[in-house]
C-alpha cells in the first residue's frame, strides 16, 4: 500500500473481496508510522473485532496491542432502527398502530440503512464527534452513488417528504436525519477533494467482483469522486508447480486480469496474494501488505478435515417423494446465485423431471452458463424476467400517479428513491408470480429472488400494500397466493448461497434472519467455491485455505442450518460442465 496524504480513505468493494482486511492492514500501517487512526465500520456483517483481534463497540475504543490506532462499529442496524423511530414517533396517537407499522417496515429496506448509516459517520468527516482527534480516519465500506444521489437533491430536505410520506418508499421524512444539508453539503465537498479523500476498490481477480468495481467506479465519477484507487486483493500463485490444479488456477487468475474493464484500466493499481492462512489479529495483517514478513507466519498445512455433500446429493433430497417445487436461490451478489440455480435445474431434467429455469439477474449469466452444455435436457425450459422492463414500467405508473402533484425538484426526489433495489424487487414480484403458479405442476428453479425485505412490504397491511397490488396488474388473489406460496415450506424451497469465507457466511446469515422474519425458513445453504472438496490438492497453500473452511462449515452446521451442501472451486471458464462432470469423477466423502 502505497503511503497517501489523505485523511478520509474509503475501502469498498463486494462481500469477501477483502475490503475488511485491507482497510485494517492498512489502518494497522499507518499506526505503525506513528499517525493517529481511526478505523469505522458501517459493514452490518462487520467483522472488525476478529480481524483485529480486538473488542469493537459502538464507541471509540483504543486497538489492544497498538498505541495510535481506535476502532469503531456503526451498527447500521441500530442506526436504521433509530431513524424509523424518529420517522414515526410524531405520528404515533394520530395514525393507527397498523399503519404505524406499516411505515416502519416500509423504511427497513437497504436504501434507509445506509442513508442512515452515513448520516451517522458522516459528522465525523464534518469535524463533529471526535473526528478532528484523528490524522487519519478509515472507513471499512463506502456509501453508494444512489445514497449520495438522493441525499443531494433539494428536495429531499424539503417538505415533499415530509407532506408526502408514501412519495418516498426507502428514504421517508428526511427530517429524521441528524444531519442538517449545510453539513451534508460540507461532508461531499470533502469526499470530492482529492486532496481529503481517497477511495479505494478492492475486487479479486474475477469477473464479477470486476465488474463490480467497475459499477462502483462509474457512480463515483458520477457525483465527482474521482480520487480512486484499485486493489485486487487474493491474487493467487502456485507453489507447487507439479499440483496441475493449482497451475490452472493461476493461469485462470492471470487471463481474468487481462480482462480489467476499460474505465479501471487508467487507475492506480496495486495486487496482494492470496495468502495461506486467514487474515486475522494485529501480526498477520502486517504481513498483508508486507511479503517479508508473509514467510514467518505459521499457517496450517494440514488435510482439510471436513467436506461437504454435493448438489447430486441436495437434488436426490429435493426430488425423492415430490416431482413439483419452486426452488429459489438467494444470497449476495458475485457468491453463486446463478450457477447453483442453473446446476440444480439441469441436473433435475436429466432425472426426467419438467424443470422450468427464470431469472432476473440484468446480464442473463444463466443463457452464459447454458450456452456452454452440448445440449440440455428435452424437459427443461428457460426464459428470463427483465428487471428494467418491469421496473420502467413500475415507476411509470407511480410518476403517473403522484407526478402531478409534485413540483421539479419532488420528480426528481422522487425519481431518484424509485431507482432504489426495493422498487426493482417490488416491480418484478408479479412476474415471479407467474413462476410460482407454474411450481404447482412441474419443478420451477428462480435465479435472484426477491428479500425478506420485499416480501414483507408485499404481505404488510395498509396503503401500501393496496398500491403495489393495483400497480402490478393482478387481481389481490394473486398476489396473497404466491406469498403464501413462499411459506409453504412443502412447495417452496429457498436454497442460501454463500462462499467459504467468513463476510458472506455472515451476510447470508443476516439474510435468513430477514427471511424468517417474513415467515421464511430456508431449506438448505450451498457453500460455493470449497477447496476442501478436492480430495487431490498438493499445493500447501491450497491445503491451507481449505483447511481453514472446516471453520465456516462448523459455525454453519452448528448455528445456521440442518442442511449444507457444496459446490467444489473449478479453475475453468466452462464451468457448468466442469461441475456436472464433477460429480460424475468424485467421490466426495460424506459429512461425519
Amino acid at each position: 500500500m502505497q503511503s497517501t496524504k489523505s485523511q478520509y480513505l474509503f475501502f469498498t468493494g463486494k462481500g469477501g473481496v477483502g475490503k475488511t482486511s485491507l482497510s485494517c492492514a492498512t489502518a494497522v500501517k499507518m499506526a505503525d508510522e506513528g499517525h493517529k487512526v481511526l478505523l469505522i465500520s458501517t459493514d452490518p456483517a462487520s467483522n472488525l473485532e476478529d480481524v483485529l483481534d480486538s473488542p469493537v463497540s459502538e464507541k471509540i475504543q483504543a486497538v489492544k496491542g497498538l498505541d495510535n490506532l481506535f476502532a469503531l462499529n456503526i451498527n447500521p442496524e441500530i442506526a436504521a432502527h433509530e431513524y424509523r423511530n424518529r420517522v414515526t414517533e410524531p405520528l404515533s396517537g394520530i395514525l393507527p398502530a397498523s399503519d404505524i407499522k406499516k411505515m416502519k417496515e416500509e423504511l427497513s429496506g437497504a436504501c434507509t440503512t445506509e442513508i442512515a448509516s452515513f448520516d451517522e459517520f458522516s459528522r465525523f468527516i464534518s469535524g463533529e464527534n471526535e473526528g478532528n482527534q484523528f490524522d487519519v480516519i478509515i472507513f471499512d465500506t463506502a456509501p453508494t452513488g444512489h445514497t449520495l444521489r438522493l441525499l443531494e437533491l433539494p428536495a429531499a430536505w424539503a417538505s415533499f417528504s415530509k407532506e408526502n410520506p408514501d412519495g418516498a418508499s426507502c428514504l421517508g421524512p428526511t427530517s429524521a436525519l441528524k444531519s442538517s444539508q449545510e453539513r451534508y453539503n460540507k461532508v461531499v465537498s470533502t469526499l470530492r477533494d482529492a486532496s481529503q479523500t481517497t477511495f479505494y476498490l478492492v475486487s479479486r481477480a474475477e469477473k464479477s467482483s470486476l465488474k463490480e468495481a467497475s459499477r462502483s467506479s462509474e457512480e463515483l465519477r458520477e457525483l465527482g469522486l474521482n480520487n480512486q484507487k484499485l486493489l485486487i486483493n487474493g491474487v493467487f500463485k502456485a507453489l507447487d508447480p507439479s499440483d496441475a490444479f493449482a497451475v490452472k488456477m493461476e493461469a485462470m487468475a492471470q487471463e481474468q486480469l487481462k480482462s480489467i474493464p476499460e474505465n479501471l484500466k487508467g487507475l492506480a493499481l496495486q495486487q496482494y496474494p492470496l495468502l495461506a492462512y486467514n487474515v486475522l489479529g494485529v501480526e498477520k495483517l502486517r504481513s498483508l501488505l508486507d511479503e517479508k514478513l508473509q514467510a514467518n507466519v505459521a499457517s496450517d498445512q494440514g488435510d482439510p478435515i471436513l467436506h461437504l455433500d454435493g448438489l447430486d446429493l441436495l437434488v436426490e433430497g429435493i426430488t425423492k417423494n415430490q416431482d413439483h417445487g419452486l426452488l429459489m436461490t438467494m444470497g449476495k451478489g458475485g457468491v453463486g446465485k446463478t450457477i447453483t440455480a442453473s446446476a440444480l435445474a439441469i441436473m433435475i431434467a436429466r432425472k426426467g423431471f419438467e424443470v422450468h429455469l427464470t431469472t432476473t439477474d440484468p446480464a442473463a449469466h444463466v443463457q452464459d452458463f447454458i450456452h456452454q452444455l452440448d445440449a440440455i435436457p428435452p424437459s427443461l425450459t428457460i426464459d428470463r424476467i427483465d428487471p428494467k422492463l418491469e421496473t420502467q414500467r413500475y415507476t411509470e405508473k407511480i410518476l403517473q400517479q403522484k407526478g402531478g402533484k409534485l413540483d421539479e425538484q419532488g420528480i426528481k426526489l422522487l425519481r431518484e428513491d424509485l431507482k432504489s433495489p426495493c422498487t426493482e424487487e417490488v416491480a418484478v414480484f408479479h412476474a415471479f408470480s407467474k413462476a410460482i403458479q407454474q411450481a404447482k405442476r412441474k419443478f420451477v428453479v428462480i435465479d435472484t429472488a426477491p428479500t425478506g425485505h420485499t416480501l414483507l412490504l408485499l404481505d404488510t397491511a395498509g396503503s401500501y400494500h393496496r398500491e403495489v397490488m393495483r400497480h402490478t396488474g393482478l387481481h389481490p388473489d394473486k398476489i396473497k397466493t404466491p406469498f403464501m406460496a413462499l411459506k409453504d415450506g412443502n412447495l417452496t424451497k429457498i436454497i442460501l448461497i454463500s462462499l467459504p469465507e467468513t463476510t458472506p457466511m455472515r451476510e447470508a446469515a443476516a439474510l435468513q434472519e430477514d427471511l424468517r422474519r417474513a415467515g421464511i425458513s430456508p431449506y438448505a445453504w450451498v457453500v460455493n467455491q470449497s477447496l476442501a472438496m478436492h480430495a487431490s490438492i498438493k499445493d500447501p497453500l491450497l491445503k491451507s485455505r481449505a483447511t481453514a473452511e472446516a471453520e465456516v462449515f462448523k459455525n454453519i452446521r452448528e448455528g445456521l442450518a440442518d442442511r449444507v451442501f457444496g459446490i467444489p472451486y473449478l479453475p475453468t471458464e466452462n464451468l457448468l460442465p466442469a461441475l456436472l462432470d464433477f460429480y460424475k469423477e468424485n467421490i466426495v466423502e460424506k459429512n461425519v
